[in-house]
């Protein structure tokens, strides 16, 4: 009797590890075959990853570094940093929310017909970019040495946390989405719209600085406020408002949770739609 009860024990550990083992052999042939179809045919490969945000940032940073220059108080110095910790994140977010749009219809017939998980179709999605963004890191380290810029000993925390609540967030949003936008056509031009209104209206550009404490716990509520704060964090440490960081915990959290329960109970759905 025992060792008829303690042998199907003893095999669950096996197969549960052999699931999140093929999970993540999917995951990563899927991430790599993004990045070969998006680069193969470039003459400049990869660095278009880095070229896309750097002449971003150059273009503001010459109208607000020299058209029209910024008061000095407010000034976090050098700019170009200061823009750069927070232009390439924000460009791995917008490039993912972009592409949720599209993570089903694209490839609607692979994905009814590849009996795997269908959310490796938005986490790899993610993982590309997210490669893409450490590779783009490098022009911060260019511009580092350039001026003389050390990074703050405190960057070995804040970096890992900024990404890991960015990733948090990203894919909570991708969650959501990804399966709405293949009942709701119109969804893609919304979020392209509604990520147009985000960019101005998220610290890309400047740091808030906000005396009135009920606005300023309302603009803590959008969770790029403070991961965009950890990211500058690297290099100013004394720009980290930590009210931000932690409503940017809170909404990250919330949001990712409400999208892994709109994702599996909509993917059903989404597969007779496709």
């Amino acid at each position: 009797m025992t060792t008829a009860v303690s042998a199907p024990r003893a095999a669950r550990p096996a197969k549960r590890t052999s699931y999140w083992a093929r999970y993540r052999h999917s995951l990563w042939l899927l991430t790599t075959r993004d990045l070969k179809v998006r680069y193969t045919t470039s003459r400049l490969g990869y660095l278009w990853s880095i070229i896309d945000p750097l002449l971003m940032a150059l273009i503001y940073w010459a109208i607000f570094g020299f058209v029209f220059p910024r008061r000095a108080d407010l000034a976090h110095e050098p700019y170009i940093i200061f823009l750069l910790c927070a232009v390439l994140p924000w460009t791995w977010f917008n490039g993912n929310l972009s592409d949720a749009t599209r993570a089903f219809r694209q490839e609607g017939k692979l994905i009814r017909s590849v009996k795997i998980p269908r959310s490796i179709w938005i986490l790899r999605q993610i993982a590309s970019k997210g490669i893409e963004f450490l590779i783009s890191l490098s022009i911060i380290v260019v511009f580092a040495l350039c001026y003389l810029k050390a990074p703050s000993p405190m960057l070995v925390v804040y970096l890992p946390v900024a990404i890991a609540l960015q990733v948090l967030l990203t894919v909570g949003c991708n969650f959501i989405i990804a399966p709405l936008s293949v009942f709701y056509r119109d969804l893609e031009r919304v979020v392209k719209l509604g990520l147009r209104v985000l960019f101005y209206g998220a610290p890309v550009l400047y740091h808030p600085s906000i005396g009135n404490p009920v606005l300023h716990f309302l603009y803590g509520l959008n969770p790029l406020a403070g991961i965009l704060d950890l990211y500058r964090g690297c290099f100013f440490p004394d720009i980290v408002d930590w009210v931000y960081v932690a409503e940017g915990t809170v909404v990250s959290v919330i949001l990712f949770t409400i999208g892994a329960v709109v994702f599996r109970r909509s993917v059903p759905r989404v597969l007779k739609e496709l």
